[in-house]
């Protein structure tokens, strides 16, 4: 059986040994949303801002000494993490971002709710991946949570295009 990106991305999430994600729903990431559905060992913590599950997977990385991992959208979804990823940068707490992305055949565009996240999260992220084939999902978040973690920890972020989650 084929998986898709988003069950991909719930696979090696689980590998990492990932119990909880904070996030909120959001057009781009629906795919994987739609997905945790069937990844019960994902437990999500529903935040009313992006900006708390930022918040969250810093704090949940503080207290258990585990890599924290929040979830949102693409556009202002994405920015709105920002706060607490440049937290997370300065007090060298490990943590995923993953977003969403518009479709790849929209990047560049100017489309509706499209920013360039990993530009933006430059400056306060250990690196930033775009991630533009299923394929390399997995490998991505194996990187991305060896990155977080190694030498002075901090954040990541994992951006997803849309069609990458159904691919």
């Amino acid at each position: 059986m084929k998986l898709t990106g988003a069950q991909i991305l719930c696979e090696a999430l689980l590998k990492e040994g990932v119990e909880v994600i904070f996030g909120l729903p959001g057009g781009s990431v629906l795919p994987l949303y739609d997905t945790l559905l069937r990844y019960p060992r994902l437990r999500h913590i529903l935040v009313r801002h992006e900006q708390g599950a930022a918040h969250a997977a810093d704090g949940y990385a503080r207290a258990t000494g585990k890599v924290g991992v929040c979830l949102a959208t693409s556009g202002p979804g994405a920015t709105n993490l920002v706060t607490g990823i440049a937290a997370a940068y300065l007090d060298s707490s490990p943590m995923i971002a993953i977003t969403g992305q518009v479709a790849r055949a929209s990047l560049g565009s100017e489309a509706f709710q499209e920013c360039d996240i990993c530009s933006i999260t430059s400056a306060c992220t250990k690196k930033g991946y775009l991630v533009m084939s299923a394929k390399d999902l997995a490998p991505t978040i194996y990187e991305a949570f060896r990155t977080a973690q190694e030498g002075r920890p901090g954040p990541v972020l994992v951006d997803v295009p849309r069609d990458v989650q159904q691919e």
